[in-house]
C-alpha cells in the first residue's frame, strides 16, 4: 500500500527571545559598536522543537502520537500541513489535507458559520456542488444550525471547535490531521468525533491524531507515535508504547515511595507532598495489595508556607490513562482550616479496594478551592493490584472481568437442577468509608 504521509530527517529549530518588532538606525549603530569596539555579543538561542524525524503512514493508516507537553506534537503537525517549514528533512503529503490544530483554525472573524464552509472547502479545492452536498450533515454535526448565519467571532470556543471539526471530517479530505480534539467539548461530542474519524478511516482516509487522551488513542489507532523532546522515541502497537510511555511517570513503584525527588511535579510549592505508604488494618507497611482488602493510604508534606483550606486528591488511573476513581477531601466533606508550617501525614482509609487485578497509576493533588495547586503529581506511581477471592467462592477475580467488582449478593426463585434454595452474599468484602484520619 502506498504512503501518504512521509517524513524524512524532519526537524525544526526556533531562536528564542528574538522581537520581530522594527529597530531604530541608533540602536543598529549602538548594536554594531558594540560588537566591534567591546567585542560584545549576544548570543542566540536557540530549539529545537523537532529533531530528526521519521516515519511512513498508509494510506487509509490511523495513527496515533503522544507525547508530555512541549515534546514537539504540535509542531509537528504544523510542519505536516505546512503552516511551518522544516529547518531540514523533507516531508511528503498526498492528496487533500485537512488540519484541526487549533479552535477554529482557518476562519475568518468576520465571515459567518456558513460562509466559512464554503471557504474551508475552496482551500481544499472542492466544487460548490461538492460542499453543497455535504452542508446539512455538517451542520448537523456541528449542532450550529441557529447560529449557520453568525458572524464566526460570536461564536464560543466549543462552537468554533464543533464547527471547525466538522468541516475538516466532512469535505472529504484524503489526509486529517487533528490536534487535542477531545480536549474541548462535552463528552457528547467527545464520542461523535472519534465515530466520525473511524467513519473516515472505513472510508480509506488517513488519519494522524494527536491527543492526551490514551484510551481514545487506543482504541481509535492500531499504531502509536511516541514522542520525547523532539525525537521519537517509540513507535509501535498502541498499547505497548502508551505502556512504555505511562512508565515513564511512575518514577516510584513501592508501597513506600519518596515524593521529593519526582520531576514532573507541577504547582505552587508552598506544600509538597514528600511520601506515600500503603498500610493495612493494623497500621503496618503492606508489602502487596490485594482485591478487597482493606488498605489505609498515608501522605506525608511537607508546608513551606502557610496554606488555608487545603484539599487533598488521590486519583487512580488505568494503564491506558482512564480516570477509575478520584479520591479526595472535598467530596467527602473533610475540610481543614489551614496547615502547617512543617511537616504532617493525611490517611485516608479505603474500606474494601474493589480494583481487580491489573496495574494501575496514581496521581496526588494538595489545592485549594478555585482551584490553587501547591503539589500535583501526574501518574508519579504505579499499583500492583494482586488476584485474591474476593466473594470467598474458592474462585479468584481476574483483570478479563473489568476494572472494578461490585460486592453483591445473588438470589434464585423458581425450580432449577442443584438449586438448594439459600441465598448467597459476599462475606469478607466490607464498604468503603472514604472517611479521613
Amino acid at each position: 500500500m502506498a504512503a501518504a504521509v512521509i517524513a524524512d530527517g524532519l526537524s525544526k529549530q526556533y531562536r528564542l527571545g528574538e522581537l520581530n518588532r522594527r529597530v531604530l538606525f541608533r540602536e543598529v549603530l549602538a548594536n554594531l559598536f558594540r560588537r566591534m569596539y567591546r567585542g560584545e555579543h549576544q548570543e542566540v538561542q536557540t530549539l529545537w522543537a523537532v529533531r530528526d524525524i521519521s516515519f511512513e503512514v498508509a494510506e487509509g493508516e490511523v495513527l496515533g502520537i503522544i507525547g508530555r507537553n512541549g515534546a514537539g506534537k504540535s509542531t509537528l503537525l504544523k510542519l505536516l500541513s505546512r503552516i511551518t517549514y522544516p529547518t531540514t528533512g523533507r516531508m511528503q503529503v498526498r492528496g487533500r489535507v485537512a488540519s484541526l490544530l487549533e479552535v477554529g483554525t482557518g476562519f475568518h472573524e468576520e465571515l459567518t458559520g456558513r460562509e466559512n464552509i464554503y471557504l474551508n472547502g475552496s482551500i481544499l479545492g472542492m466544487r460548490k456542488r461538492e460542499i453543497d452536498k455535504h452542508l446539512d450533515s455538517i451542520v448537523e454535526f456541528a449542532g450550529v444550525d441557529r447560529f449557520l448565519d453568525t458572524p464566526v467571532k460570536r461564536y464560543s470556543s466549543g462552537m468554533r471547535l464543533r464547527l471547525g471539526f466538522a468541516v475538516a471530517a466532512h469535505l472529504e479530505p484524503d489526509v486529517l490531521l487533528v490536534d487535542e480534539v477531545l480536549a474541548v467539548g462535552d463528552a457528547g461530542f467527545q464520542k461523535k468525533c472519534i465515530g466520525a474519524m473511524s467513519h473516515l478511516n472505513e472510508g480509506g482516509r488517513t488519519v494522524l491524531f494527536v491527543s492526551h487522551n490514551l484510551t481514545a488513542v487506543e482504541n481509535l489507532c492500531p499504531r502509536t507515535i511516541w514522542i520525547d523532546g523532539g525525537r521519537i522515541r517509540q513507535d509501535g502497537d498502541s498499547r505497548k508504547v502508551i505502556q512504555s510511555y505511562l512508565e515513564t511517570f511512575a518514577e516510584a513503584s513501592s508501597l513506600q515511595a519518596d515524593l521529593t525527588e519526582v520531576e514532573t511535579r507541577k504547582g505552587s510549592g508552598e506544600a509538597r507532598f514528600t511520601r506515600i505508604e500503603f498500610l493495612d488494618r493494623t497500621g503496618r507497611p503492606l508489602d502487596v495489595i490485594r482485591s478487597g482488602e482493606a488498605v489505609t493510604i498515608r501522605l506525608h508534606y511537607h508546608v513551606n508556607r502557610r496554606v488555608h483550606e487545603p484539599h487533598f486528591g488521590v486519583e487512580i488511573y488505568t494503564n491506558t490513562g482512564t480516570l477509575v476513581t478520584s479520591i479526595n477531601t472535598w467530596t467527602t466533606g473533610y475540610n481543614l482550616e489551614s496547615l502547617g508550617p512543617g511537616p504532617g501525614h493525611i490517611e485516608v482509609n479505603v474500606g474494601s479496594l474493589s480494583l481487580n487485578p491489573d496495574r494501575y497509576y496514581l496521581s496526588l493533588w494538595l489545592a485549594s478551592v478555585g482551584p490553587k495547586y501547591y503539589d500535583q503529581l501526574e501518574l508519579c506511581l504505579t499499583l500492583d493490584v494482586e488476584a485474591a477471592d474476593v466473594h470467598n467462592s474458592g474462585r479468584s477475580m481476574a483483570k478479563y472481568f473489568g476494572l472494578v467488582f461490585l460486592p453483591c449478593r445473588w438470589k434464585h426463585a423458581g425450580p432449577g437442577v442443584g438449586d438448594n434454595g439459600s441465598m448467597h452474599e459476599d462475606a469478607g468484602v466490607g464498604a468503603g468509608s472514604g472517611d479521613l484520619a
